[in-house]
């Protein structure tokens, strides 16, 4: 077997705004394989700033699992424990050398167009008049369910927004999920999970920076609006933390990406936890190309959760990769007649 790796920058259509600034570009590297004719793909859909494995050594772990790729993939996942998105990157690399055809990974009535994954509506942070034109434009095309994230401009703003949404659609007709990422003080954090609530919103993300296990616990004991872990769950690599973090705070949800927590092993693992609990959770992208959505996409179809995940974001860039995963009606759909184009 051969390997090599290729770095890639995906361009935003528009500058995408999150509580930690405003993303243009976001880097990713591929793996690939190569054994007896056959090929395979993997992306390690890193995110600058957030994933735990953003270390200056990135490229050179990258290096070193093609240089030892014959050790078997079991070898090399626990090699890179602490570089999740290596991982899954090497999960999603042998699984397509290991399939029929390169990007049909799991087949199941998702890739044979029959079914589809419903998915949230995500809205970008931005001025009001910004992040309404969003909204009109989620709903209009008919998103059920949709993420707006907070924390980035003033709260009340963001607050007359989400109402304006309730009171022209109920909870029967449009689920509101909001997502902090960590923005709010745990001393104020209550107060504005009290005032959430009263806008029917399905849970929040991350309402407080991550590594507060106390406060995020007694947040989660005491918010009328349920909580999802989500930034919480990155850089905890053994399984005997995760169970400290799951059973310590005690989420009603929590949110995994593969890329951050260790690709598809790691992400049962917490499923595994989660639900030891009696904790929901659901699947969401961390900006990868459609190559890694394309291969979260189809596994999260074989887990038999149909609330809506975060798996719409193959449309945000300008160069991504043709294929045959479309959103339609706030659904993820796979078209069989559709045919991947993918070159670097």
């Amino acid at each position: 077997m051969k390997a090599d790796y290729h770095k890639y920058i995906l361009d935003f259509k528009n500058p995408a705004g999150t509580s930690r600034g405003v993303l243009r570009t976001k880097e990713t590297w591929f793996i690939f394989l190569e054994d007896g004719g056959k090929t395979g793909v993997g992306e390690c859909g890193i995110l600058r700033g957030l994933s735990a494995d953003d270390v200056p050594e990135y490229e050179e772990k990258l290096k070193w699992c093609c240089d030892y790729i014959e050790r078997g993939l079991e070898f090399l996942l626990d090699e890179m424990r602490a570089f999740p998105s290596i991982q899954f990157g090497l999960e999603m690399a042998i699984k397509s050398l290991q399939s029929q055809t390169p990007f049909e990974l799991f087949p199941s009535a998702f890739t044979r167009g029959g079914k589809s994954i419903p998915i949230n509506g995500l809205i970008w942070m931005g001025d009001e008049d910004f992040m309404k034109k969003q909204i009109r434009e989620r709903i209009e095309t008919g998103f059920t369910c949709i993420k707006m994230k907070i924390g980035a401009i003033a709260f009340e703003t963001e607050y007359a927004l989400l109402k304006s949404i309730r009171e022209e659609y109920s909870r029967d007709d449009i689920e509101l999920r909001v997502d902090a990422n960590g923005a709010f003080e745990p001393g104020e954090a209550l107060e504005k999970l009290e005032r959430l609530a009263k806008l029917d919103i399905h849970s929040i993300e991350q309402p407080i920076k991550a590594g507060q296990l106390e406060e995020m616990a007694a947040l989660c004991e005491k918010s009328p609006l349920p909580i999802a872990l989500d930034e919480e769950l990155i850089g905890v690599f053994e399984k005997e933390k995760k169970a400290e973090v799951i059973n310590a705070i005690k989420p009603p949800y929590i949110i995994l990406k593969p890329s951050f927590v260790g690709g598809w092993k790691g992400s049962v693992e917490w499923i595994e936890l989660a639900e030891g609990i009696g904790a929901g959770w659901w699947i969401t992208s961390a900006l990868e190309s459609n190559v890694g959505l394309n291969a979260i996409a189809q596994w999260t179809w074989t887990l038999e959760n149909d609330i809506p995940h975060g798996l719409g974001t193959g449309s945000l860039f300008t160069n991504n990769f043709e294929s045959p995963l479309t959103v339609s009606r706030g659904t993820l759909q796979y078209d069989p007649r559709k045919h991947w184009i993918f070159s670097l």
